[in-house]
């Protein structure tokens, strides 16, 4: 192959490759600009009753969000599930309501696993040279880079029930945005309008506190399963965030200030809120 014929086949793979990115950019665009049908919108609101309280301002980002989640992920039924535009929806509107205004999204993400209900997973704990297998039973799972697996019946539940702080949904995807940062620590990428420091002097004693809280037998706003690992304090403070502001802002004001400037969100002051 000559010099010249080689310099050719170059320039137009690089203008093929240049083409295919400019048109799935393109593509994505004109996802996020597309409003979801009458039916798609009234399965949203039905299923997933927060998006109702959402400021109107926001409502035509979350349906293009929408749109760009469901153009992206491919949803796998598990254990005999056939997974519906319903549930599709539902957990759509869920994960996208944690980034309906900010730049954050889920670019690794293409799969989700759905199951019926609780599922099996198995748990490897290292002591040493020595590895044991545990089998545990888990409503929701993230992994790095993805898949997210979820149990619909929970998810659903999770979701209908907008005030009680639990979230199986907002929780594993609090996971994936926390693992953009190449870590699942607790500390996300945070907003640039954010400092480090004040996340680490927000969360580092918010984190501790509860800890000994828990280990008290003493409840607060927050899971108790966040005393597990900052990882898991962070997730369970974004499911408070979203369902329980006024409770959160109320016992730990620092910690929901630093979520609303990550979120770019103040569901304080949605429906029901101050």
């Amino acid at each position: 192959m000559t010099p010249l014929i080689f310099l050719v086949l170059l320039v137009a793979a690089a203008g093929v490759l240049g083409y295919r990115t400019w048109s799935r950019r393109r593509g994505r665009e004109t996802l996020l600009e597309t409003p979801l049908s009458d039916d798609q919108r009234a399965i949203v609101a039905e299923q997933v009753p927060l998006t109702r309280k959402l400021p109107q301002q926001l409502h035509s980002k979350l349906e293009g969000k929408i749109n760009a989640f469901l153009d992206q992920v491919d949803f796998v039924g598990c254990n005999g599930l056939e997974v519906t535009e319903e549930m599709r929806l539902s957990i759509a509107a869920q994960a996208c309501l944690l980034v309906v205004n900010s730049d954050t999204w889920y670019r690794h993400l293409t799969t989700i696993l759905l199951y019926p209900g609780a599922f099996k997973s198995r748990q490897a704990e290292h002591n040493g040279y020595v590895v044991t297998e545990r089998e545990i039973v888990r409503t929701g799972e993230s992994w790095s880079r993805g898949p997210v697996v979820l149990s619909w019946a929970h998810s659903q539940q999770g979701a209908l029930d907008d005030r009680d702080g639990h979230n199986v949904v907002f929780h594993e995807f609090a996971h994936q945005i926390d693992d953009l940062s190449g870590h699942t620590d607790g500390v996300p990428i945070l907003d640039p309008e954010q400092r480090f420091a004040d996340w680490a002097r927000a969360f580092g004693p918010a984190y501790e506190a509860h800890v000994r809280q828990v280990q008290m037998g003493h409840r607060t706003v927050l899971d108790a399963y966040g005393a597990e690992g900052p990882e898991e304090f962070f997730a369970v403070a974004v499911e408070a965030f979203f369902e329980k502001p006024v409770e959160l802002e109320r016992e730990d004001p620092a910690i929901y200030a630093q979520l609303a400037a990550l979120f770019r969100l103040e569901p304080v002051t949605w429906e029901g809120g101050r």
